[in-house]
């Protein structure tokens, strides 16, 4: 039993980064295109709600609906493209082409590979809404020096839901279920945390419910600092996102040693 539980984490602190090289120098053969996908779809949230919902809609929490939907746009960038990176390229290797299995044959163990899968994943979060922050911020929605506090919540936010996302991964028979997760997940919890319109317009209970969820946490990070306003809260933020990308990688790593070793 101490065997299993050892082959399902980490063997050291550096292994993991073999894994995160390994698809980097897959992934840049295609950097153009993997990052013009990431960047469409908050785009087309920001430029079609934004400037079209914001006609009607006028000014919230004191600012424009533009600069006030771009936070949310960020944070949601780096929730798609780590959780999308997780479900779908990292299942891949894992199941399909049998990526995993080969490594699995060096000296590295399960847990570096679900940590350098993590890592990766949040590296394109990270790439993904950086590159809409400096987007909003070349457009005059988002102040230039204070995003900088932004960066290191960005990728926090996509270590965290890259990790719930291995979750899903490790319990998924095949690509069919992660619609599931898409739609009864991650697209309620888009309209929940604050992305598109203020929590405190929700009903009370709606409110207590989304103050729970890491894109929420994320958001009030994040949209302050675009916004060059004080977040509030910071240390209670920063250790929630923490518990969701610490707390789910051991579940997952344990999950794929039944899975894979079984």
């Amino acid at each position: 039993m101490g065997e299993d539980c050892a082959a399902a984490l980490p063997a050291n602190a550096w292994n993991w980064i073999a894994v995160w090289r390994r698809n980097y120098l897959a992934w840049k053969k295609v950097a153009l295109a993997s990052l013009l996908g990431n960047l469409a779809d908050p785009m087309i949230y920001l430029f079609g709600l934004g400037f079209g919902l914001g006609m009607v809609v006028g000014r919230v929490d004191g600012t424009s609906y533009v600069a006030f939907l771009a936070g949310g746009m960020v944070a949601t960038s780096a929730m798609t493209a780590a959780t999308f990176e997780t479900i779908y390229a990292a299942f891949a290797r894992m199941h399909a082409q049998r990526t995993w299995e080969a490594i699995l044959y060096t000296k590295l163990t399960l847990g570096d590979i679900v940590l350098g899968e993590l890592a990766w994943a949040a590296t394109k979060a990270f790439l993904a809404g950086t590159g809409i922050m400096i987007v909003a911020a070349i457009l005059g929605y988002a102040a230039w020096p204070s995003i900088l506090y932004a960066l290191p919540v960005i990728a926090l936010t996509g270590f965290a839901f890259a990790s719930l996302a291995m979750i899903v991964t490790a319990l998924a028979p095949s690509y069919d279920y992660f619609v599931f997760y898409q739609t009864l997940v991650l697209t309620p919890m888009l309209f929940l945390s604050g992305a598109v319109f203020p929590i405190d317009q929700l009903p009370g209970t709606f409110q207590e419910a989304a103050r729970l969820l890491p894109l929420a946490h994320a958001i009030d990070l994040i949209r302050p600092a675009m916004l060059g306003r004080p977040a509030g809260s910071i240390g209670l933020h920063i250790g929630a996102l923490c518990i969701y990308a610490v707390l789910p990688f051991f579940l997952s790593a344990a999950l794929f040693r039944r899975r894979l070793m079984s």
